[in-house]
């Protein structure tokens, strides 16, 4: 057997040149994006040594953006679609139709026909949707009302692209190409243009209705059928051949693009309890998927361009990031959205991408645009791919400034409007300041040696509620819209932001906070909220929740004080249900079956003391364990990480007997030091 094949080696060049490059592009502070760009220029055809199958890279790179489009499906339902289609049907036409006059007259300048005119144009109008998604979840914008907007603009796009792809075959022979027969309408007997519309239209509209009406059933019940089997393997095969199999058929059976295949594939999954599992087990492909995508960009790259056409390659590119942007920036406005609002959407669509090379190599194939048109295409795509992370740092830091201005002002006009400012809706924090940004506007809190809670899922929500019982001041920082409105309306102060940003850092007053709560499922993602607070305040207390040793090591190695492993603390709460025995006996018990405390802890500084932190039990509002049925298990002792001998990394499991009810481990220790205060 040959050790050396297209694909074996498409792959590992792809992927090491792209991991060596992407580090370097993170070292010099740069988007690994645009080393995946350039690992692609390395291993293209257009350079020396090593070349990669190119046609092989492409149709890798396909796969990666069917799993990024399945996966955004699955956290954007079909309400969020319809809450943008006021702004973004009519901003979206009315934008490509901008884009490609603005490309049908450059096209007429260098002296190329009307059918050229219009491939190029539309080539330029439509932006890429890994490029814009990755912008997007690296700022966890997805979800809120710029990302919905720019996602629903993009889905819009893809449908006119959509229809171009189907129809340019057809008129081609009308715009100066060549001839195509076109099968449906011979077997139909037509050959109108009106004909071959209409059963384009039709075919799109039967797609949609199909996974709306029948999706909406079939697929969240397969799921949920697999689900009960209790694989996770199979489990994990389901979601791939679901979000696979959608887009293969619906692009073979509808004439549908693959990602719009997988887009409504996982929209209709969406309304399923398992959508997040299946968002987790796309994720590790997804990403590995996406990086090739940017390596078949790069390999598509001609560098000569540069020097054969650099006049027109400049106005390509000016087109692509300031034109339609442009264009974009003042719909938007029109639509009586904010500056923030339509800086992000114009962010969004400075750059080209994977529909912009099908468009340009359709157009070749079918000699309506000439070879120098998808030069030009191709290195505007890279260009503006390698330009886009910088219009998003641009707006960031404008957003930042907006948001300190508008702080600043508030502050000045109103020193004391600003702690009845705490619990105001990001929706009307954004109205407030819309004139000189309109970005959520986050008043600083009056608290003082206050708990910051980050996180209002099912453990955040426990430890609130324990937190509220035991009378300790607190606020949440929490983005999701559905759990800030739950907060406010059960009167608990919110800082409806991105715990990540300094901004909502700053607004949760985390310099004069006594403790840090994350209770974020990410370990990893929580240690930039964690350095940022330990930055801020050396001298917080830290409690951070884990799921494996790796976690816990960053977090500890982040400067947090305390780290809790749920899969150790459930375990243990099934052996102190199984094993009804005195605190000694099962102590030694767990530590005889090697099952450890679930609890780490950990000084910020090797050189800091640490003191032994005795756990008081508080019981919670909310159902117990007892309640439940079952037998409750009692917080364990916080011991420092540091202390030598079994009794240290094996503390007692189980609290005295009169220790009441079950108790959350981190709401525990708040009030521990509230009683000693006490």
């Amino acid at each position: 057997m040959p050790h050396e094949t297209p694909l074996i080696a498409t792959l590992v060049g792809a992927f090491v040149l792209a991991f060596v490059f992407g580090a370097i592009a993170q070292r010099f502070k740069l988007s690994p994006l645009v080393g995946y760009l350039l690992a692609g220029v390395m291993v293209g055809p257009f350079t020396p040594g090593f070349v990669a199958d190119q046609s092989m890279a492409l149709e890798l790179a396909e796969i990666g953006v069917i799993l990024l489009m399945f996966g955004v499906g699955l956290h954007f339902s079909l309400s969020d679609l319809l809450s943008v289609k006021a702004i973004a049907i009519p901003g979206a036409v009315l934008q490509i139709g901008v884009a490609t006059l603005m490309g049908m007259g450059l096209a007429y300048a260098l002296g190329w026909g009307l059918g050229a005119g219009i491939v190029f144009g539309l080539a330029l109008s439509v932006a890429s949707t890994v490029v814009l998604l990755r912008a997007l979840q690296e700022r966890r914008m997805v979800e809120s009302e710029q990302g919905r907007i720019a996602v629903g603009w993009l889905i819009v796009e893809d449908l006119a692209m959509v229809l171009a792809l189907v129809l340019l075959p057809a008129l081609s022979g009308a715009l100066g190409g060549r001839v195509v027969a076109t099968p449906t309408v011979e077997w139909l007997g037509g050959d109108d243009v009106w004909m071959t519309l209409g059963i384009t239209l039709a075919k799109v509209a039967g797609f949609v209705v199909l996974m709306l009406v029948v999706g909406r059933r079939v697929i969240p019940g397969i799921m949920h059928w697999v689900a009960h089997i209790g694989s996770r393997e199979l489990f994990r095969l389901a979601v791939l051949a679901i979000a696979l199999g959608v887009a293969f058929g619906s692009a073979k059976l509808f004439g549908v693009s693959f990602a719009l295949g997988a887009f409504f594939a996982g929209m209709v999954l969406s309304e399923s309890p398992l959508s997040h599992r299946a968002a987790e087990e796309t994720l590790p492909l997804r990403d590995a998927f996406a990086v090739l995508f940017f390596v078949s960009v790069g390999m598509l790259v001609d560098p000569s361009i540069v020097i054969k056409s650099p006049i027109p390659l400049i106005i390509t590119v000016l087109i692509v990031l300031f034109g339609k942007s442009l264009a974009a920036f003042l719909l938007v406005r029109a639509f009586g959205y904010g500056n923030i609002t339509a800086l992000t959407i114009s962010a969004s669509l400075a750059q080209i991408g994977e529909f912009s090379f099908i468009l340009v190599a359709l157009g070749v194939d079918l000699h309506l645009l000439p070879e120098e048109g998808r030069d030009l295409i191709l290195a505007a795509a890279i260009i503006s791919i390698l330009a886009n992370p910088f219009f998003f740092l641009a707006l960031d830091r404008y957003r930042a400034k907006a948001v300190k201005m508008s702080a600043a002002k508030a502050a000045a006009e109103a020193p004391a409007q600003a702690a009845a400012d705490k619990a105001t809706t990001a929706k009307g924090a954004e109205k407030g300041a819309e004139q000189a940004t309109p970005a959520p506007t986050l008043p600083v809190t009056a608290q003082q040696a206050h708990t910051v809670l980050v996180g209002y899922g099912r453990v955040g929500h426990l430890v609130a509620d324990g937190l509220k019982a035991a009378g300790l001041p607190f606020l949440v920082i929490e983005d999701q819209e559905d759990r800030v409105e739950e907060l406010r309306r059960g009167d608990i102060e919110v800082i409806d932001a991105n715990a990540a940003s300094p901004a909502a850092i700053t607004a949760a007053n985390v310099a004069g906070a006594s403790r840090l709560i994350l209770a974020i499922p990410d370990g990893f993602e929580a240690s930039g909220v964690l350095r940022k607070a330990r930055q801020m305040n050396p001298g917080i207390e830290i409690i951070a929740r884990a799921h494996s040793d790796a976690e816990v090591e960053h977090l500890r190695q982040g400067g947090a004080n305390f780290i809790i492993m749920g899969e150790r603390e459930v375990a243990r709460g099934m052996l102190a249900h199984v094993l009804d025995r005195s605190d000694a006996d099962l102590a030694a018990a767990v530590q005889a079956a090697g099952v450890a405390s679930g609890t780490e802890a950990a000084s910020p500084s090797p050189d800091a003391p640490v003191a032994e932190v005795e756990v008081s039990p508080v019981t919670p509002p909310t159902q117990s364990i007892a309640a439940a049925g079952a037998t409750p298990a009692p917080a364990p002792t916080m011991v420092p990480a540091g202390i030598a001998g079994p009794a240290a990394t094996q503390p007692p499991l189980l609290a005295p007997e009169s220790a009441p009810g079950p108790v959350p481990a981190l709401a525990e220790s708040a009030a521990a030091e509230q009683n000693e205060k006490g």
